[in-house]
Parts: C-alpha cells; sequence; structure tokens
C-alpha cells in the first residue's frame, strides 16, 4: 500500500525487516518485564535491525533513534545486572564450599568453660548450647540507610547474605532504591581474611570498588560482631577473649594475618545489648579508626536460637553521630548446602 506521507518507496523486503523489528522489540518487552535473563540478547538484535533501518530511511524515521536510544540503555543496565548477579553467585557458591558440615556436633557445655563469664551466661541465654553448632548460615534482611552523614531521608534497601564459620568468610549483597530512575547495588565480601566492598548505581557506574588492609580489618570486625547471629563463632579457634566485666567482654579474631577486635556488652538476663569496634572511617591513607557500634532493639528466635533481630548501626565521627543503618532480619537459616538454590536478589530497573 502506498503510504503518501512517506517520501521513499518501501519494498515488500524491507517491510518485512520492519516487521521482524517490530516483533523483536516486542518481544525484548514482554523478556525485560518478565525479567528474563536472555532480554539483553533479544533487546541488542531488535536495536541494531530498527537503527539500520532508520538510518536507511533516515528522513523519515530519524526520530525513531531516540526510542532506540533509550532501549540500549535498558540493555546495558540489564546486562550489566545480570552479570553482577553471576558474579555474586559465582563467589555464594565458593564461599559455601568452605563450610565443612550440613550436620555440624551439637554445641556443647564443655565447649564454652573457659570463656568470660558474661560470654557464657550470654550462651546460655540465647539457647545456642545444646544446638547443632553453625557451620553457615543465609540471612535475609530489610534495612532503612543513609549513604551520608548529612542525609535526612531513609532509602528503603534489602540484602541477603552468606556466612560460613568453619573457615570463616560471607558474602552479602544489597539492593536500595535511590528514586524511580536511580537504584544502587552493593557486594560485601570477606573471604581468606581479606575484605571487599563494590558499590554500583544503576549495575552500571562503580560509585565504591575498595580494598586493601584497612577493608580487610574493617571487614573481619564486621564478621565479629555477627557473631551475635552465629554463637557458635564465640569458640572459634580463631577468636580469643578478655573479660571486661561483668557484663562486657573484648573478642578478638586473627584469621590469616588479618586481625580485628571489638567489645561485646550484655545485660543482666544474659541478653547482647550492644557492639563496639574501632573501625577506619574509609580507605585513603590518612582514615582514622572510629567507633563503629551496633545496638538492639529487638529480638528473634530463629531455630531455637534467640538473635537480635532489629539492630542499629551508628559511626561516632568528629562532626557527631551518624546513625547509618537500621537493620531487620526477616529470616535465618543456619547449615546450608552449598549447592542451594541461587537467591541472590536482583533489582528490578
Amino acid at each position: 500500500m502506498e503510504v503518501k506521507a512517506l517520501s521513499s518507496s518501501i519494498s515488500k523486503l524491507l517491510g518485512s525487516i520492519w516487521f521482524l523489528a517490530a516483533a523483536l522489540l516486542l518481544s525484548y518487552g514482554i523478556a525485560f518485564l518478565s525479567e528474563s535473563k536472555q532480554a539483553w540478547i533479544i533487546g541488542t538484535f531488535a536495536v541494531i535491525i530498527s537503527q539500520a533501518l532508520i538510518f536507511y530511511f533516515w528522513k523519515d524515521a530519524k526520530f525513531g533513534t531516540l526510542p532506540n536510544i533509550a532501549i540500549l540503555v535498558a540493555i546495558l543496565i540489564s546486562y550489566s545486572s545480570l552479570k553482577f548477579t553471576t558474579q555474586v553467585e559465582k563467589e555464594r557458591k565458593e564461599i559455601l564450599k568452605k563450610s565443612l558440615s550440613d550436620k555440624p556436633p551439637v554445641f556443647s557445655e564443655s565447649e564454652i568453660e573457659l570463656l568470660p563469664f558474661p560470654v557464657k551466661k550470654w550462651l546460655h541465654s540465647c539457647g545456642a548450647i545444646g544446638q547443632p553448632k553453625a557451620s553457615n548460615g543465609k540471612i535475609m534482611q530489610v534495612a532503612q540507610m543513609k549513604m551520608k552523614p548529612e542525609q535526612e531521608n531513609w532509602y528503603q534497601a534489602e540484602a541477603i547474605q552468606y556466612t560460613v564459620i568453619d573457615e570463616p568468610s560471607f558474602i552479602w549483597k544489597v539492593k536500595l532504591k535511590m528514586n524511580p530512575f536511580i537504584w544502587i547495588q552493593g557486594r560485601d565480601k570477606f573471604q581468606d581474611g581479606e575484605g571487599e566492598m563494590l558499590i554500583k548505581m544503576n549495575s552500571l557506574v562503580n560509585l565504591v570498588d575498595e580494598s586493601g588492609a584497612k577493608i580487610d580489618e574493617g571487614t573481619l570486625q564486621r564478621f565479629l560482631g555477627e557473631m551475635v547471629w552465629f554463637p557458635s563463632l564465640a569458640v572459634s579457634p580463631y577468636v580469643t577473649w578478655e573479660e571486661q566485666d561483668e557484663l562486657s567482654a573484648k573478642a578478638t579474631m586473627n584469621y590469616k594475618g588479618t586481625i580485628g577486635s571489638g567489645i561485646f556488652y550484655f545485660n543482666e538476663e544474659g541478653d547482647f545489648v550492644k557492639y563496639i569496634a574501632f573501625r577506619y572511617d574509609g580507605n585513603k591513607p590518612d582514615s582514622k579508626r572510629k567507633p563503629w557500634i551496633l545496638t538492639v532493639d529487638d529480638y528473634r528466635i530463629f531455630e531455637g536460637i534467640k538473635v537480635p533481630s532489629k539492630m542499629n548501626a551508628t559511626w561516632e565521627l568528629e562532626q557527631g553521630e551518624w546513625n547509618w543503618l537500621k537493620l531487620e532480619i526477616k529470616n535465618l537459616e543456619y547449615n546450608q548446602p552449598f549447592n542451594s538454590k541461587n537467591d541472590i536478589i536482583t533489582p528490578k530497573s
């Protein structure tokens, strides 16, 4: 059919190619909304064919370049997100392979005889004694976060973490939505005594990509503080204790040359209430150790063990306190098989 609005004639062959481009774009839209891993491949072919036709019929079709650019950006984001998730999944499997047993021994009274009094009281109070020792664990979390001390509004976030106790390690992945168009993906990792921090905007732009001795120490101190979710870490051969008083004790961890410590505080009933570690406030040459404080708002029982389920994390800086994290545990499972289903969270575009 002749279309008078068009300055160029379109043969049946070219019309068929236009139809193919339209079909591919529609298929990409469906695949994108269904979060298919192959969506970016479909979209790439669609944009290539579409834009080639637009160049051929530039006078009539040039404005079609604008939606193609938008689609191309979506494709790049989808591909980068898939690449990031694939990387984290590979790291998750590597870490969980360090878990020595899916059926570890029962946590016995004899193992805690030499621990400081407040630590022993806590292990009894939380119900860990008589339960299977945690070889590893999976934690589902929701959180509110502030990226900077001056930030007023909280960002909503979801996270998942896998932790191994036998050979101390963890991997934590978070997604945080800043607005309808910008979100953050982050991954923290501790493995072989070394820490890594990676934060990306829209899966494309690296906001943080840090490693080194200061990150190693700070990540180990974080792992040590999360003992309150994995009480059997208290008797790890890598952890030593020093009693401070009847309600507090200092733990020091030495793993593959990385050393860090923190003080655990408990109430009269034996519940954990606070953890303080002096962590580096950055990864720059002039970064200093500052108090990093975890406090407890609530508790829940998971698999027979009472753990802090709502916590706050605060930095004590020269300009004042920066309460940057409000964290809630939605689920905690111990002793996961290393080849368990991939639960890594992928943010929607």
